[in-house]
């Protein structure tokens, strides 16, 4: 099934009163089961493609189709309710909020959607389980290592379910040993739930453990290797 699909995607930003062309007409396409890397240099597009996937922001021309439905045009609301429902992201700085324990960080996405509590604690206790972090609901984000961070997250970006997760230089801040469980664990996860996953990213690890990489540069597919 496919999960994400760009055909001629645009997208032109204003900067200084120049046009910027981030995508010049972008066609891909990624299929249910995915394990894909986005690799490019800074400012080739990679990250800006994620994002349009992940109905963060919208394009200038073209289409996307996220599990089949075109996102161009629809309204802040409904993109919203599409992230919400059907998207989880995992953020280079984790993105979690301080003040909440991990329990409530991993279970946030899920009061957004009106889930009630017993199964929110059903679903937080059973991905806590999948990323290794069992007994850890009631810590706070300050008192966790970059890595059981990265982990939190990655619980947060599974617990509603998502066909597609977005990863945005997912192993930027952790030392390579780190971020070498952090991809195995990801990998396993993809295998056991298939779960699509697509990284933006110029870490060579984060490359060796893809099956897929594209090569984004000055906007356009440079290359697409499937291995």
């Amino acid at each position: 099934m496919t999960v994400v699909k760009a055909v001629n995607a645009v997208k032109d930003y204003g900067l200084n009163g120049q046009k910027v062309h981030a995508l010049r007409g972008i066609n891909l396409e990624f299929q249910s089961g995915d394990f894909a890397a986005i690799a490019g240099p800074s400012g080739s597009g990679k990250s800006t493609f994620l994002h349009l996937a992940g109905c963060l922001d919208t394009l200038t021309g073209g289409t996307m189709r996220i599990g089949g439905q075109n996102v161009a045009g629809l309204s802040k609301k409904a993109l919203a309710l599409l992230r919400r429902h059907s998207i989880g992201f995992i953020f280079q700085a984790y993105n979690l909020i301080p003040v909440l324990s991990v329990a409530e960080n991993i279970g946030f996405p899920l009061t957004l959607l009106g889930v009630d509590k017993r199964e929110i604690r059903d679903r937080v206790r059973q991905v806590l389980a999948q990323v290794g972090l069992e007994g850890m609901e009631k810590r706070r984000p300050k008192e966790m290592s970059g890595g059981q961070q990265q982990r939190v997250a990655i619980a947060r970006a599974l617990v509603k379910g998502p066909a597609l997760i977005l990863a945005d230089e997912p192993t930027a801040n952790l030392d390579s040993t780190i971020g070498r469980e952090i991809l195995e664990l990801m990998a396993s996860l993809n295998k056991r739930e298939g779960t699509t996953f697509i990284f933006s990213t110029h870490d060579p690890m984060v490359m060796d453990y893809a099956r897929r990489i594209v090569r984004i540069r000055d906007g356009q597919v440079e290359s697409d290797e499937v291995k």
